[in-house]
């Protein structure tokens, strides 16, 4: 990915803040949800860990962009340290965090990028690459399913970044290794389990040669599982996707869904804090290769992203070890 822009107009923090607490704004995507819950708490620990952060964790109940530019801008105005965003929509935010950034604020993303150049954002804390995301969901599929599989994808919305992003390496991976494969049709849930589950249940319904089920949020992977079970075909239709095991352990357990796909999202929020504080350090400027991540160690930055790791599997065999 290509590095960010930087305009002339934006106005660059006056000194570094080694050493003095500084404050800084983390915002999911929305709050409420275990996904979202379990990076809050990671970020809270590595805010007591350094013991020179106050971290202010909010943003808006469901996943609208609107709610999002509205409380940056109360940031913007606080003037807060460093800014971090899980951005629902990367060009409509974009303007905000660009206005952050003319603020004097440090700007982030993470989890979900904003337009890098348009946001003038610094940094992008990414939970893994994308292409190792897609390649292992296509993979899982392919094993479960079979390399002739019919597949539907339930994503949250047709706008979201980081599931697009996905998208594009999830096609690229079958098309070049399985390319008997078929990816029916692409279903958006907008954040939303029920709908989810309604979206999967007429897809079922509408083409009954669809034997695979991808869930691209830890809401929609629940949400088309539960179709799956309800019109008892656990075992003809295979159902994997992005969820944390809390979400998904049921499922799992009543072998409803063999194997889910995520990272850790404690670490993920934790490794934004740490990126955070070295960021407004000037430890993590343009042309670093690692940062030091407390408890994680020391994390490869590419370009302008900081990478948290590979994706995790989690089975029957080894999903009671998570409690997130």
């Amino acid at each position: 990915m290509a590095g960010c822009g930087r305009s002339t107009t934006t106005s660059q923090p006056s000194s570094r803040a080694t050493g003095r607490t500084i404050t800084v704004a983390m915002m999911p995507k929305l709050k409420g949800i275990d996904y979202f819950n379990a990076c809050e708490k990671g970020a809270r620990e590595a805010a007591a860990q350094l013991g020179n952060v106050n971290l202010i964790y909010d943003g808006p109940l469901e996943g609208k962009v609107d709610k999002q530019i509205e409380m940056i801008d109360g940031w913007i105005t606080k003037h807060v340290d460093v800014i971090a965003v899980a951005c629902n929509d990367p060009v409509a935010i974009a303007p905000v965090l660009k206005r952050a950034r003319e603020a004097g604020i440090h700007v982030i993303t993470w989890d979900a990028d904003a337009d890098a150049r348009k946001a003038d954002r610094e940094f992008f804390v990414n939970q893994a690459s994308p292409e190792a995301i897609g390649n292992e969901l296509i993979d899982v599929m392919a094993e479960e399913a079979g390399p002739n599989a019919r597949v539907l994808i339930v994503t949250s919305s047709l706008t979201a970044p980081n599931q697009n992003e996905w998208i594009k390496y999830m096609k690229a991976r079958q098309a070049a290794k399985y390319p008997r494969m078929t990816i029916v049709d692409i279903k958006p849930s907008e954040e939303d389990q029920q709908l989810a589950l309604r979206v999967t249940q007429d897809m079922l319904k509408s083409d009954p040669s669809i034997n695979g089920v991808i869930g691209l949020s830890s809401v929609a992977f629940p949400g088309a599982a539960e179709a799956v079970r309800q019109a008892h075909l656990s075992g003809k239709v295979m159902v994997t996707g992005l969820s944390t095991p809390s979400s998904m352990r049921t499922y799992v357990k009543d072998g409803t869904v063999k194997t889910v796909v995520l990272w850790n999202p404690l670490d993920l929020g934790y490794l934004t804090i740490y990126a955070a504080r070295a960021l407004a350090d000037g430890t993590l400027k343009p042309g670093s290769t690692s940062i030091s991540a407390g408890r994680l160690g020391t994390k490869v930055v590419k370009g302008d992203q900081v990478l948290l790791g590979p994706p995790m599997r989690f089975t029957k065999a080894n999903i009671d070890q998570y409690n997130f």
